[in-house]
């Protein structure tokens, strides 16, 4: 899930200099933690959590909760993360002696499931689509004649064609497009940067601007365009400028890999049987690596220490992060997916983030028996639904709660990304959708959050966003309330989802189109902690006549008719 359009390349720029000559001064339109804010007090739609630790948890103890973040990695050194990192409590750190016994050597925070022996890590990967593409065309040479018209597995095959053949020539003319959009961008912020002396500004900033030079008029308007595109009202140029050349670098390796197959370099660095799920103990320790940008604007969403004044607060207040690195940039394999899910269940998570998804599984069996595992142990998956503005009942987004029997796992909350309320649309127009295969919306849009370097942080917008904001919650609730399941936990975050006061809102993907909110998730609602906590400690209630009620069962002497 790489492109401009998608979570990864959404992320944008840090803190601006607001008393640059050309600008006026300004403040935020949105506050930094408008996630953690309520509707009543902040006018924005946030979950309410500020509110929920003022008025409901005051006071109240609470227990550690490990989540793991099944992702790119996490930066172990950031100053709002090392203090709330899991820690393996049976690993002593550097003595190269898998001291546990898990199969996992010096795996003290976790594990990278994309690493050599040699500590070098796969950063790069193609998409899956492209894989089995090429797989096909190698196991049939010509699948169009060797496979039978009305099986499923030619039905694959042409999704597969679709996906690669049709954008080929497409992709190689965006690519030409956008070489020249980068080039016009670059003149643009030699005047502008010239004008106002600072190298980065906001769309609030620059409508600012007026000038007689026309040259300083033409650069606005063109970075206004296209920063206004992103559908982001809080993208900077620098974070824009960024978000492009990935982009630009994704179209050419696509444009590239027209009519080759690509290069297998997770198989030749990290070195294990890609085609058997029982081969597991491969890769190395190093949680973070050189790319853990994605992964650490996740933890630091769930749960960076909170009131430390440092940087920003996360969701949940007790938390461990445990880091399970599997995702490069390109599509994540199946088989990592499956065992860091695994490896997270086994080591003592109790809810697993995961933000990343792709439309293609060839090995989904194999997710699907970890989810299942993850079911029995009582741990909760959390999902992003993806960012494409596209409806999930419709188009394939794996991994997902739905087994090829059938059966839906109860341990699973697929989550969308909603906006602010106060600038742009209340739903993020990239998020995808779905009454039957996404259950909540959540903040998503310019969520500020820990980011590699020590004392960096930034925004991001994506469903990746949206999934720990909803990882925090349960992370947050299960503190409080430990005795929960993993199947209560879910059925109380979807049941205490707050409908729009305004039903009708922008459809994703879709311009100028309205829509019932209540039409896109399976709650209707937008996450609602404040409300959730209130359930849960009247479900807590419940439980606990409940349990009394079987140990009265129990002392009850027998009698006979």
């Amino acid at each position: 899930m790489r492109s401009i359009c998608r979570e990864l390349a959404m992320l944008i720029g840090g803190v601006l200099c607001m008393s640059a000559q050309g600008f006026s001064q300004q403040k935020p339109a949105v506050p930094k933690n408008w996630q953690l804010l309520s509707y009543s007090t902040d006018s924005v739609y946030g979950i309410g959590a500020e509110k929920a630790y003022k008025e409901l948890l005051k006071n109240r103890k609470s227990k550690t909760v490990i989540v793991a973040v099944v992702d790119s990695g996490v930066d172990t050194t950031h100053e709002d993360l090392k203090g709330i990192l899991w820690h393996n409590p049976n690993e002593i750190p550097g003595n190269n002696i898998d001291d546990d016994g898990n199969g996992y050597v010096d795996d003290v925070y976790g594990w990278n499931f994309l690493g050599a022996k040699d500590g070098s890590t796969v950063k790069e990967d193609s998409d899956e689509a492209t894989r089995e593409y090429y797989r096909y065309k190698k196991l049939y040479r010509n699948p169009d004649s060797a496979l039978e018209k009305e099986s499923k597995e030619y039905a694959y095959w042409k999704r597969l064609k679709e996906r690669i053949e049709r954008p080929s020539s497409q992709n190689k003319s965006n690519y030409k497009m956008m070489l020249k959009v980068q080039e016009n961008l670059l003149r643009c912020e030699t005047i502008l940067s010239e004008y106002v002396k600072t190298t980065d500004f906001t769309l609030q900033q620059l409508d600012t601007i007026y000038t007689q030079d026309q040259d300083v008029m033409l650069a606005k308007s063109f970075a206004l365009r296209l920063l206004k595109s992103t559908g982001d009202e809080e993208m900077t140029y620098q974070g824009f400028k960024s978000d492009l050349a990935e982009y630009i670098n994704d179209l050419k390796r696509k444009a590239e890999n027209t009519g080759q197959e690509p290069v297998d370099k997770r198989a030749t660095i990290v070195g294990d049987n890609l085609n058997d799920i029982n081969d597991k103990y491969y890769g190395n320790n190093d949680v973070m690596g050189q790319f853990a940008m994605h992964g650490t604007h996740v933890s630091g969403i769930i749960g960076a220490m909170r009131n430390n004044d440092i940087g920003m607060d996360g969701v949940a207040d007790n938390v461990r992060i445990m880091a399970v690195k599997v995702v490069p940039e390109g599509d994540e394999r199946d088989k990592d997916v499956a065992l860091g899910i695994r490896y997270a269940v086994d080591n003592g998570a109790q809810i697993i983030n995961m933000s990343f998804g792709k439309g293609f599984s060839p090995n989904k069996a194999w997710v699907d028996d970890a989810i299942r595992y993850a079911q029995q142990k009582g741990v909760l998956l959390v999902h992003a639904a993806g960012n494409d503005g596209a409806n999930n009942d419709e188009v394939e987004n794996f991994p997902k709660d739905t087994f090829d029997n059938g059966e839906e796992a109860d341990n699973v909350i697929t989550v969308g990304a909603s906006g602010n309320g106060r600038t742009g649309s209340k739903i993020a127009g990239f998020s995808n959708y779905g009454k039957k295969e996404v259950d909540v919306f959540a903040p998503g849009v310019s969520i500020y959050s820990t980011v590699p370097g020590g004392i960096k942080y930034n925004n991001a917008s994506g469903t990746s966003m949206a999934a720990p904001v909803v990882a925090g919650v349960a992370a947050m609730i299960l503190s409080y309330f430990p005795d929960l399941s993993a199947r209560q936990l879910k059925a109380i975050i979807e049941k205490t989802a707050t409908p729009l006061p305004d039903q009708m809102v922008n459809k994703p993907g879709a311009k100028d189109e309205m829509v019932p909110f209540a039409e896109l998730s399976k709650s209707g609602g937008l996450v609602n902690v404040y409300e959730a906590i209130k359930l849960a400690a009247k479900t807590k209630g419940e439980n606990a006549k409940k349990n009394r009620e079987k140990e009265k069962m129990k002392v009850l002497p027998l009698t006979k008719d």
